[in-house]
């Protein structure tokens, strides 16, 4: 996975490349857990996001919880695989998706 990581002002943009899973989960955890202080807005950007697994999953609800307090968080560009796994887990009503 290859995170690609841009800042202007207090909004955030994340381009995720490759496989949300077990093993890379983690790594975006990280990434996001030192980068979100000061952030009123968060894009993540799947444009490139081939796979996503249950890890992956917690890791985008525990980062939404933590931007509905401090402002907001938008998933763009993903793919109909992804989206069939955000309609099958409920997680389509979750965030806030734009395609």
């Amino acid at each position: 996975m290859v995170i690609t990581k841009n800042t202007e002002g207090e909004k955030l943009t994340l381009h995720v490349q490759g496989r949300l899973d077990t093993t890379t989960a983690p790594q975006l955890e990280a990434e996001l857990k030192s980068s979100l202080t000061g952030v009123s807005e968060l894009v993540l950007d799947f444009a490139e996001l081939e796979y996503i697994s249950s890890a992956g999953l917690r890791v985008l609800l525990s980062t939404q919880k933590i931007m509905s307090r401090q402002g907001s968080m938008i998933v763009r560009h993903v793919n109909e695989d992804i989206m069939d796994v955000f309609e099958l887990t409920g997680f389509a009503d979750i965030l806030t998706i734009e395609k």
